[in-house]
Parts: C-alpha cells; structure tokens; sequence
C-alpha cells in the first residue's frame, strides 16, 4: 500500500508536452475525468506559471461566450480547461493563432472528447496537436521515471537474467482501488468503493447528459456493467445486447460513447494480410481497472481473488500500463492483440514502425515452457518480429528462448 502523496505527482506525459508547445501554437490535452489533467497544467513547469482558466468557473464561462479573447488581454501562454464547455472560445484561439503568428501558446484541455475533439479537428487543423493523459501508472504514483523495457525490448536489446530483491507484490488490492490520482489519499476498500460510486454516478448524471441524449441511463449502466465483466476479453456486442436485453445499434452506440469519453477501449487485431485466418473481432479493456472492477460488483479482495475474471483484470492492469508507455513514444507505438481461429493467441502486439514485440501476460508467479506456446507461434509467423516478452508475476529475469524474455510485471509498470 502507498503512502498518500503530500506533493504534486510528476506525470510521465509532462516532457512530451512541454516538447509539443514549443513547436506548435495549440496543444490540446483530454482524457477522463479526475485522471489528473487540471493537476498538471496547474502545477508542472512551464505551464504553471501560464495564465490558467477554467470554464467549470460560470463567471469565466460567461466571459468566454461574450468576449472569449479577453480571458487572454496581457498575457501570450494560456491554459483553457473544459474548454468544451465553450465553443466560442475555438474560433477566437484561432483567430488570435492566424493573426498574430508566433505571439501565442494555448493548451486546450477537457474530459468530454466526443464534442472536443471534433470542433478542434474542425476548427484548429494544422494548428493542434492531441495528447491523452491516462489514470496514475504505479511508477508515477511512487515517483519513479518511466521503465525503458519495452523500448528497449522493441531494439532487440534483452536483459541479462537476474532475480528482483523484491518479489512483486500480489496485485489484488491495486485492481480493487484502481489508479485514478484521488484514490491514492484513500486506505481501504470501503472507501475506494465509496469514490467509485461517486465517479460513476457523476458520470452517467452529469457528464453523459452533456455529450450526449442518453434517456435510459439504466440501460446504459446495465452495458457498462456487462462490458466492464469481459474487461481484457474478446467483445461480443450481440452478447452484450442480449444480457441487457437491449438492440445490438443500442449496445455498439454506447461503447463508442465510452471509448470516446477514455473510460474504455476497443483493441484491434494484428494482422498482416487480409488472408491471415484471425479473428476480426476486437478486444475490449477499461481504461482503470479499479472501474472495471467496481462496475463488475466485486468490492472487496476475497470477491475479487475468487472470482473468474481476475486474470482478465490483471491483463487490463497490464494492458494500461503498456497504452501509457507506446503514447509516449515518437511517433506513438501501434497496440493490438493476436489471436487465430483455433485459439493461438498472444495478449499484445506492439508495432512500431518496421518494429514488431509481441507479449504474453500471466498473473502466476512460476513459468513452464509451455508459457511460452503462443509467442513462439507468432513468431515464427512473424519473422519480421524482433521478438516475444512474457511479463508474469515471479521475481526473475529469465531467458525462455533466444528471443523471448520473462520479466516480472513490476518492470512494466514502473
């Protein structure tokens, strides 16, 4: 368990965005709500000594619906958050931009994506460039800088085989709380299912009404629900459909407003030609599994270490961990599954260019080679492939083949 931070928490995201703003005039900034985005423009250098405003302030609101420029009299680098709040204020970040070339710096930032996005894409091509923050990776809430494994396992560079001093932890407690920022100051169960339901709740009264006309919120949180069990799984909307007894447009309507507001995920396939015999269907992952968790009903940790699922939770964990670091890369690393119509599968494939790593997740603390059965399959299908990592639960480094690496999962996550 984590001590509660007393401090800002320094973001993974922060250089990419500092590198961003000094090349181009408008950096917008989403992701979900209370994943940390005010945080850090309000506290991370150099935007915290920007002029910062926020639309969820109604007098500031005002100002930005009848003279949205002069929220930025007297000052060149300005932080607009919410701005979806506001569609005024576009126009007139892209007026000041155009006519006064050089003189500017905005990030733009806000949590409802769906209408955000396609008024800056509208309004600002070729001025913006877009960054998603992400929940709280455990190497940012303990501080620590971003692991090199997967950059390093992508060049073909594979570690030496060595023993962890310390055997990772058993996940559990991290899958019940989650990793949004606000929960890292709570110390039970009891408490973290408290702050979920409040999250949930504000989502689906407040948020959801903005974006979008949802009339049976009952249904809706009935398919988060259903979505939120097969976290980690292959999705199978008419599945989905027929369990909240609702039509298979209704089901693909709200994952897509979902996955447009981060709290969710569709991961595609890998495929290589449109003959290669897989599945075509994607994998679906909540964007904490905390959310997964709590949405699924399993509030305290015998629930959860019982229930079928938990391998899935554990690849969502994974899976989160592994968005935040191929965001990171220049330019971001491509993130799909592989799986074939006879059941050969690895859990990630990660694509970087001409690059090709493949992963395979375990929550067990012990391998066989048999682990190592759909790696090796890809593998050989894939010879471009540079090779296989196998993150697991143990405490060693260990070398499962010339080109295939177990790591412990810690060496992910940071």
């Amino acid at each position: 368990m984590y001590t509660p931070p007393d401090e800002y928490l320094k973001r993974w995201i922060t250089p990419l965005l500092r590198d961003a703003i000094e090349d181009h005039p408008v950096v917008v900034l989403t992701g979900a709500r209370q994943v940390g985005k005010s945080t850090l423009l309000l506290n991370a250098e150099p935007f915290s000594n920007w002029r910062f405003h926020t639309m969820d302030d109604f007098d500031v609101l005002r100002q930005a619906n009848q003279d949205p420029e002069a929220l930025w009299a007297g000052a060149n680098r300005i932080v607009l958050d919410e701005v979806q709040k506001s569609p005024n204020l576009l126009q007139a970040v892209k007026k000041s931009v155009d006519q006064h070339q050089g003189k500017y710096r905005f990030v733009l930032s806000g949590s409802a994506n769906l209408l955000l996005m396609k008024q800056v894409s509208e309004t600002l091509a070729g001025r913006a460039v877009y960054f998603v923050m992400d929940p709280l990776t455990l190497g940012e809430a303990e501080q620590r800088p971003a692991p090199d494994i997967i950059n390093r396992a992508l060049s073909g560079d594979w570690s030496e085989e060595y023993v962890l001093p310390d055997t990772p932890p058993d996940p559990a407690d991290l899958l019940l709380r989650g990793l949004m920022p606000p929960l890292l100051t709570l110390s039970s169960p009891k408490s973290w299912m408290r702050w979920w339901d409040g999250y949930v709740t504000t989502y689906l009264e407040r948020d959801l009404r903005q974006i979008s006309q949802i009339d049976a919120l009952s249904d809706f949180r009935r398919v988060m629900e259903l979505a939120a069990l097969r976290s980690g799984q292959l999705l199978n909307q008419s599945e989905i459909a027929r369990d909240a007894q609702v039509s298979q447009a209704t089901v693909h309507r709200y994952l897509n407003i979902l996955e447009t507001t981060h709290l969710y995920e569709r991961l595609p396939a890998f495929k290589t030609s449109p003959t290669t015999r897989l599945l075509k269907s994607p994998k679906s992952f909540w964007n904490d599994p905390g959310l997964a968790v709590f949405l699924s009903g399993y509030y305290d940790e015998k629930s959860l270490l019982n229930a079928r699922e938990y391998g899935s939770y554990f690849e969502t964990f994974i899976f989160h961990h592994l968005r935040v670091l191929t965001r990171m890369m220049l330019p971001p690393s491509r993130l799909y599954f592989w799986r074939r119509r006879d059941g050969v599968e690895v859990d990630f494939v990660i694509e970087h260019g001409q690059r090709i790593l493949a992963i395979e997740v375990k929550i067990k603390d012990k391998l066989t080679f048999r682990d190592t059965s759909g790696l090796q399959t890809f593998l050989e299908q894939h010879p471009r492939a540079v090779g296989g990592l196998l993150i697991y639960g143990g405490s060693k480094i260990r070398r499962m083949g010339e080109n295939i690496l177990a790591v412990p999962w810690t060496l992910v996550t940071g």
